[in-house]
């Protein structure tokens, strides 16, 4: 039955970085491809292979993930309590994605696990929920929409008396760079958050040592899983970000892309901070879109995004509370 518990926790956790992969896609390459800067087949392989690229440049955020924000039981009752957590991280964002709602996947999950972990009554490390993952998910976007600003500033400043037409055409060369960049940072934090999880379920059955680090197969399979989620692409969200926020232009697009692309590397190595690409991609948008002006950025829009992201971990950790009783019936 551990077994049996293992492969399917294992499973469920390789799903959810395939729903994390379709889903996120949009943050890597939307603004690109709404500038047709890159085409949408295109773009998809170049973030396929940027997330698969990215997902063994570290392991920071893996090892908080797995070690810093709750205490799994051993056993059957830690499986369960992670199986409950992705599902609770899955229907979010299936439901999030059928919305077209740019929510971060990276919160569903961690809203799975103190969920599961509070239904099964297991300790939950507060001072590591708040440090790592309530704070960052407050400051990411507030300084991804101030630094897209500023950035986008910059360019304006520097850029004042080029031409408009090359410009516009040299800003359209460098955004594949700029989404290049932001794919690779995506999977540098996506990818290590499942691994956190897989880590998780071999040390709750006593197939790896806590503190053993995060084998190599571990990082194989979870970066190739987010690669074809990534390639398989989320048009509704794609929709959302390129589009519905604002009609962006190749010098806005490349300045939002660079901004947040930065600040995932630096969360990722100086910090280790689980940090969400969604939320800081269309911070940094809004950013960049606001030095057109300030009604260029549909701000009914933004208002619903934003809420939506305070929505995430609240209804992930509800959803993996109900699983986790309703699984615990049969096999607790």
């Amino acid at each position: 039955m551990d077994t049996l518990g293992l492969i399917v926790v294992v499973g469920a956790a390789l799903f959810f970085t395939y729903t994390n992969g379709f889903h996120d896609s949009a943050n890597a390459i939307a603004t690109s491809i709404s500038t047709r800067a890159l085409t949408p087949r295109v773009a998809l392989a170049m973030a396929a292979f940027m997330n698969l690229a990215g997902a063994f440049l570290g392991q920071g955020v893996a090892e908080t993930i797995s070690e810093g924000l709750i205490d799994a039981p051993t056993g059957r009752e830690g499986m369960i309590m992670l199986f409950a957590a992705l599902i609770g991280a899955i229907t979010w964002n299936l439901v999030s994605w059928y919305l077209g709602l740019p929510a971060s996947s990276s919160h569903a999950l961690l809203g799975g696990l103190v969920g599961a972990a509070l239904a099964g009554t297991s300790t939950v490390y507060w001072e590591g929920v708040l440090t790592k993952i309530i704070l960052p998910m407050v400051l990411s976007p507030v300084i991804g929409l101030i630094l897209g600003y500023l950035v986008m500033i910059a360019i304006l400043w520097l850029f004042r008396r080029a031409n408009p037409h090359r410009a516009q055409r040299g800003f359209r060369m460098a955004q594949t760079v700029s989404a290049a960049g932001m794919a690779l940072g995506h999977g540098l934090q996506d990818a290590q958050k499942t691994m956190g999880v897989v880590v998780m379920a071999l040390v709750i059955a006593d197939v790896e040592d806590p503190g053993g680090g995060i084998p190599v197969w571990v990082k194989i399979v979870c970066a190739v899983t987010l690669s074809l989620g990534t390639y398989a692409g989320g048009w509704r969200i794609m929709r959302t970000l390129g589009r519905r926020i604002i009609e962006l232009d190749p010098p806005r697009g490349f300045a939002a892309e660079t901004t947040a692309a930065s600040v995932l590397y630096a969360a990722s190595y100086i910090f280790y901070a689980p940090i969400s690409t969604t939320h800081l991609i269309t911070a940094a948008i809004m950013g960049s879109g606001a030095t057109r002006r300030v009604s260029a950025v549909r701000w009914q829009v933004a208002q619903n995004i934003v809420a939506g992201w305070f929505i995430t971990m609240p209804a992930a950790a509800a959803v993996a509370a109900l699983s986790y009783f309703v699984v615990s019936l049969p096999f607790g």
